[in-house]
């Protein structure tokens, strides 16, 4: 019977797949040591940082990225940090925390750069709501020449030129700053321009401008030419261009007219007459 002794045999190789133990490291990383390393790559960055390039500079998955994006954010909250993650232009930053704001103005005091004017205010909305959109046609919806408030937004790096209509007039979009600088995502995160509630003379001003300049790019005579000039529905009826196809033809490629005269000097915005009191 003593000749059965050899199953220890079987017992050492049983023992040879403990070295497999250090999997839980790899599983830390995942978790606590990604997060670190990316805390300090959006640190580095001036610039937001994709979740794939994240990835590509960690060696490690999107997936796992994303969750240690998701993981850091909600830990700075829980510890009421003075830092935020915040996902702007496609990609991510570390950002002051918003209850901060006001120790922040306190602290810098006043803007590094100067505020926008507000013809350099009304040139940006109007590229940002219709882009790509050229000088010409920012003109004829101000009613200003609008050359010195387009060169200052492109010196500032909110706007740029995004090619050129069959024409040739230079087309303006607006750039990954701008979507920086107003916290936006993208530009599907822009207010809704149909929650404004103007007064009905505002309302009935801005009609007006935004139809003149769709009709002049539609060819369509205006009010003021002879009514032999102008198209007619069946039945008599003048045909009118509705507000949304007065929009919809500022896309539209023809040749464009000349700007308006440039604005005076202190002419930042064309006057509107308010409401009249009862």
């Amino acid at each position: 019977m003593a000749d059965e002794q050899p199953p220890d045999a079987p017992d050492a190789e049983a023992e040879a797949p403990a070295p497999a133990a250090p999997a839980p490291a790899a599983a830390d990383f995942d978790t606590s040591e990604l997060e670190r390393l990316i805390e300090a790559l959006l640190f580095l960055s001036s610039d937001p940082v994709s979740a794939d390039q994240l990835a590509d500079a960690a060696d490690a998955d999107v997936p796992q990225v994303e969750a240690a994006l998701r993981a850091l954010g909600e830990d700075l909250e829980e510890r009421r940090r003075g830092i935020v993650v915040r996902e702007l232009a496609g990609g991510f930053v570390l950002a002051s925390n918003p209850l901060a704001e006001d120790a922040a103005r306190r602290l810098f005091g006043k803007p590094r750069t100067p505020p926008l004017t507000p013809a350099q205010a009304e040139t940006l909305a109007v590229v940002a709501y219709l882009q790509p959109v050229s000088r010409p046609e920012i003109a004829r919806i101000r009613g200003v020449n609008a050359e010195s408030a387009a060169a200052t937004l492109i010196e500032r790096g909110v706007i740029e030129e995004g090619g050129r209509s069959q024409f040739g007039a230079v087309l303006y979009r607006t750039t990954d700053l701008f979507l920086r600088l107003f916290g936006l995502r993208s530009l599907d995160d822009m207010p809704d321009v149909s929650a404004w509630d103007p007064s009905p003379e505002v309302a009935a001003n801005i009609r007006d401008r935004l139809l003149r300049a769709g009709e002049a790019r539609l060819g369509v005579p205006t009010a003021a030419q002879p009514a032999e000039g102008r198209t007619e529905r069946p039945g008599g009826a003048e045909a009118a261009v509705p507000a949304g196809d007065a929009l919809g033809a500022l896309g539209a490629d023809v040749p464009p007219e000349e700007e308006p005269d440039q604005e005076p000097a202190g002419a930042d915005v064309i006057p509107i007459s308010p409401p009249q009191q009862p």
